[in-house]
């Protein structure tokens, strides 16, 4: 048996101005836009090389509150990455808003980012093994 986590849903408020974020912003890939009609798209951009990837959802109805609130204020995504100075220096030049220098930890370096709503990442480096 295998399995594996290749989507995560993220409610956004306009599908295009997340697309640029995290396409422009963040340096995801855009790897599908389908129109599902009725106003839904299917959107799923995903980290360069990564199977797994983010699912834009357009937030409806009472979902519309939970945008950028997903995890209460919590860390709620972690994005890897090989080289953390690469990649924060260019999130940082595009306008990302990071909440704290990097820190150095047993498990690697991080720091905290927030996405175009509010939602708290985890920008990390692993540490060598």
């Amino acid at each position: 048996m295998s399995q594996r986590l290749s989507l995560t849903a993220l409610l956004v408020r306009d599908y295009d101005e997340a697309i640029d974020f995290y396409v422009r912003k963040v340096g995801f890939d855009l790897s599908e836009d389908t129109d599902m009609g009725g106003a839904k798209r299917w959107v799923v951009v995903r980290p360069p090389g990564s199977d797994a990837g983010l699912l834009l959802a357009l937030a409806t109805g009472n979902q519309v509150e939970a945008v950028g609130r997903q995890a209460d204020g919590r860390v709620f995504l972690f994005l890897e990455t090989d080289d953390f100075g690469r990649d924060q220096g260019r999130m940082v030049a595009a306008g990302v808003r990071f909440l704290e220098a990097p820190r150095h930890e047993p498990y690697g370096t991080v720091a905290v980012f927030e996405d175009l709503y509010g939602n708290r990442w985890d920008l990390i480096q692993p540490a060598a093994r």
